[in-house]
Order: C-alpha cells, then structure tokens, then sequence
C-alpha cells in the first residue's frame, strides 16, 4: 500500500478548493481509493493512479504527493 495527499494548486472547479484536498492510498493491484476533504466529503474508487491524475490533474494544477517519497 502506498499514501498520497492530492495537492491542487489552482482550483478549476470552484468546488475543492487549494492545498491537499483529498488523501488516498494505492493498493497492490494499482486501484487507488481517495478521501476528499471540503464541504462535500466523498470516497471515490479509481482503477490506477494514472485515471485518477486524468480525471483530476487539471492540466498539472492538481499532483499527487507520496507520503514517504
């Protein structure tokens, strides 16, 4: 298992905000489970880490940061 912070510099949205605005963690088979912070807690399940940069990098506004890394 592996821990991230997603860490958004600019906020596109309007809804997430900046700084870490969801932690998460990678499992042996590459699925990545992510808690977002904010008014709207959600967990969200995605197939590998590259989907989830895709759905939320924004263009690289939004990374992920590896705890121990």
């Amino acid at each position: 298992m592996r821990k991230f912070e997603l860490v958004r510099a600019v906020d596109v949205s309007g809804v997430s905000g900046t700084g870490i605005v969801a932690e998460g963690i990678q499992f042996h088979d590459g699925q990545v489970v992510m808690s977002w912070f904010g008014q709207h807690h959600t967990i969200e399940v995605s197939p590998s880490i590259d989907a989830t940069i895709a759905i939320h990098g924004h263009g690289g506004t939004t990374v992920v940061r590896w705890e121990n890394e």
